[in-house]
Formats: structure tokens, sequence, C-alpha cells
């Protein structure tokens, strides 16, 4: 793992690391084996904070594990809020001793619902280890192939409000957007399915204000192409940049929060810009509020069966000639760059003021399997760092999946431009302007570099 730095003193995305000199072993494709499973990682009854109110439907760690005999790597997504540092560690450090997969070549990503408790109990990691277990005990011969769709479920969630003429949260049509759904199917020499992973930048926040657990899109999302394809297969969510991409169809929670700042104001408390977690604060005896968390309940079906949809016509119609043979190969490295304190309050709106902070890291990691290539941040990414870095890939299989091994110190990592608006992941971020998405576009490219040096055995 390598070391990247962009501090004040360095030009904004300047990456200093340390790069092996030694010539690389070299890596060779060889024929794929691919085990799936999932865990069920639902908190019991008794285990769940006084904010929740029971379970709408259960959370899973879901887990793909590939190998071609010389190297084995393992693509995991748990239905969480985030994976904590510690959790990442004890994970990773695990399945690295027990099953051959080194945290290099291990991609523990969270699906960033709203809907779960982000403390969870001493037995956590070990449901999360053993969906990686299971994967890799049930490996066969198999085949991939990559595959892209669109699905028009996001939108950018950044508008000037028509009333006060200040950036607010509501849906921006004309804002950048990136609809684009990548699909890498596993399957048998036969064509039989063993699991789908999918990429997608949605944020899962439908029924955060329910205070009942829930996998929320994603979750409902996978269901729907697990129960299409066979219980047997395993579909994978993985976050895409989704930093400032909501779901198209938000207006319940918006009528929401219409009622619970009148309420809070009749009660002589202004929150009009700042936000109670969950559904503090409504009155859930209130017949407007029943029916719309009802219909909050609703719409992740119609959302996640819509998403799951895309996902199997590419599977279907879309996807590529499969290959039974490749290279597995993957590395991670952390960039830091100059951090700030934010000294106000206020969800948007207006400029926030802050003082200097110590630096943040930001851990990159990079799994190629053949061609296909996915690039790895741990943190709440804005949809065009993740077009950028598409775009400069050398790869046309190329996806990014955020929240993944571990969560940064730094809030929402906004691309460059966006630092000129006072949006609430803006003024939020724990990150100055003009290091962070030159340092992750740069870092992961570097990465790439370094794999194909791995294949061919060069080095710089």
């Amino acid at each position: 793992m390598a070391l990247a730095l962009c501090a004040s003193g360095l030009a904004a995305g300047t990456a200093i690391a340390a790069r092996p000199t030694a010539p690389a072993a070299m890596v060779r494709p060889s024929p794929l084996k691919v085990g799936a499973a999932k865990v069920d990682v639902t908190p019991a009854e008794g285990q769940l904070p006084k904010n929740f109110r029971g379970v709408l439907d259960h959370i899973y760690a879901r887990a793909i594990v590939v190998e071609n005999g010389t190297s084995r790597a393992a693509m995991v997504t748990v239905d969480a809020g985030a994976i904590p540092g510690p959790i990442w560690q004890q994970v990773s450090a695990r399945v690295a001793r027990e099953l051959r997969i080194p945290p290099e070549r291990l991609l523990l990503t969270a699906t960033h619902t709203h809907s779960v408790p982000f403390v969870r109990d001493a037995s956590y990691p070990d449901q999360i280890f053993e969906a990686v277990r299971k994967a890799a005990a049930a490996v066969r011969p198999a085949q991939m192939a990559f595959g892209t769709g669109v699905s028009y479920i996001n939108v950018n969630r950044n508008i000037i409000d028509p009333k006060t003429h200040r950036w607010w949260e509501g849906p921006n049509y004309d804002g950048p957007s990136d609809k684009t759904v990548a699909v890498l199917r596993f399957e048998t020499p036969k064509g039989d399915p063993i699991a789908i992973y999918y990429n997608y930048g949605v944020h899962a926040v439908i029924t955060g204000a329910l205070d009942l657990v829930s996998g929320d899109i994603p979750g409902a999302t996978s269901r729907y192409i697990e129960d299409s394809l066979g219980d047997d297969v395993v579909a994978v969510y993985s976050n895409g940049a989704a930093g400032d991409q909501n779901p198209i169809f938000f207006q319940q929670t918006y009528d929401l929060r219409a009622i619970r700042i009148k309420d809070y104001a009749a009660r002589g408390q202004d929150i009009s810009n700042a936000m109670p977690p969950g559904g503090e604060g409504l009155d859930r005896t209130n017949p407007q509020v029943i029916k719309l968390m009802n219909q909050q309940k609703q719409m992740i079906l119609s959302m996640g069966q819509m998403l799951g949809e895309e996902v199997l016509h590419v599977s279907r119609d879309s996807l590529e000639r499969p290959v039974s043979t490749a290279s597995i190969t993957g590395d991670q490295e952390v960039v830091t760059c100059p951090g700030r304190k934010r000294l106000d309050q206020g969800r948007a709106g207006y400029p926030g003021t802050y003082a200097d902070a110590d630096p943040i890291g930001l851990r990159l990691s990079l799994l190629r399997i053949g061609d296909t290539v996915i690039g790895g941040v741990d943190a709440e990414v804005f949809t065009t760092i993740a077009q950028r870095f598409k775009r400069e890939s050398p790869y046309k299989h190329t996806m990014m999946t955020t929240l993944t091994n571990g969560v940064a110190g730094s809030g929402y990592i906004p691309n460059d431009a966006a630092y000129g608006y006072n949006t609430f992941e803006v003024v939020s971020s724990r990150l100055k302007p003009g290091c962070a998405e030159s340092a992750i576009v740069n870092g992961l490219v570097d990465l790439i570099q370094q794999s194909d040096e791995a294949e061919t055995g060069k080095s710089r």
C-alpha cells in the first residue's frame, strides 16, 4: 500500500507515493472459479436502539469470491450506512488469515441505507466474514461478462430554491447525474447464473423517516434480482458515486419534512435549516403522515423493481462476450488532503466558516479482474468525480464503488467546481477545496498502471 500526499504546499491533486522499484511477479490469466453467498445480518428486535420501531425488511451481507488458481479476491456488500474502520480492519484481517484473500483484493462496501443502526453487536464482523467464507467454499468453474445499461431512478439533489434563491435540496433534472448501470455477471460454463455484481449511484434514503430496519432501494433491488434469477443466485449491489444523487421519486420525504418543520415551529423551534435524524418529532397518528410513510414503503419496492429490471435486461441482452480466464490483481493507496473544521451551523444555503484542521486520509482501492476495473473510495463521492475516473481509466470496463473499505473522516467529497455552491454536502465537507477530486482520480489511475505492470512483469 502506498501513501500519497495532497497538502497545502503542493499542487492540488499532486500524488507523492512510494512505488515498487523491483520487477513485480508476473500475473497470468488463468481459469476462473466463482462462489457467492449471503448472510442475514438483521439485528434482533431486542438489539434495536430506542429510536428504531422494528424491521421493515431483512438486511444482508452479500459476497462474491473470485479465484483463478493463483489469486483470490472478494467483493462484499453489506446493507449498512457505512463500514467503520475497525470493523473493516477486523474483517479484512480475518479474511486474509483464514481465506487467503489479502486486504488489497477485498472490496467491503456499504449500501449506505439510512435505515439501519450504525452501532452493531460483537457478532456483526463474524456475520460479514461468514458471507465471505460461504462464498469461498462454494467456488466452481465460471465465466464472467460485463455490460452496461441505464436507469433513471436517480437525480441530482442540489437546486436553487425558487423562493429563497439559495441552494437547497430538491430534484435538479439539469444537474450532473450518471444514469449508468454497470453489470458484471458470473455464470457457470453452461450459462447458469451464479452471481450478479451491479453498480449504480443513488442515495438509499427513502425509508429513513420510518425508523424501521430496511435495506431501502439497494436491498429491494437485490431481492428482486435474486427472486427473478433463483434463490441460489446472489445479487451484490455496488454503491456508485451517489454523494449528490437522490432517488428521483422522493416527494414523500419532502412532504414529511414540511410537516415536521411546521410541528416544531408550533412548539417554538425553527428547524427549517437543520433536520433531526430519522422521523424524530413526527406525529405518527397524523393521517397524512401515515399515508406518506406507507407510500415510502411502496416506493422502495417500485424503484427496486425498476433498477432490478434494468440489471436483468443488461444481463439478458447487453452483455459482452463472456471470458473464462482472467488475471486478478488488487492494490490500495491512502491519499491525504488538507482538512477544515466548520465553525458555524446550518444545513445549506449559506457559506460556512472554517478553521484549518488536520489532513484527512482517503483510502483508495483497486480490484482488477481481467479487463474489468473497480475503483473504491472510502467516502461519499460526487458523481462527476466517478465520471472523470471512468473517462481517464485506460479500461472500458471501469466503475467506482464508494463507502468501500472503511469510512473516511471527510464527510462528502464534492468535485472541485461544486465548492462554489452552498449545498449541504459542500458546507459540511471536512475537506478543503482543490485536492480530493484529482487525488482520487489520479490515485486510482496510478493503481491501474501498477496492475498493468504486475501483469506484464515490468515496473517503473
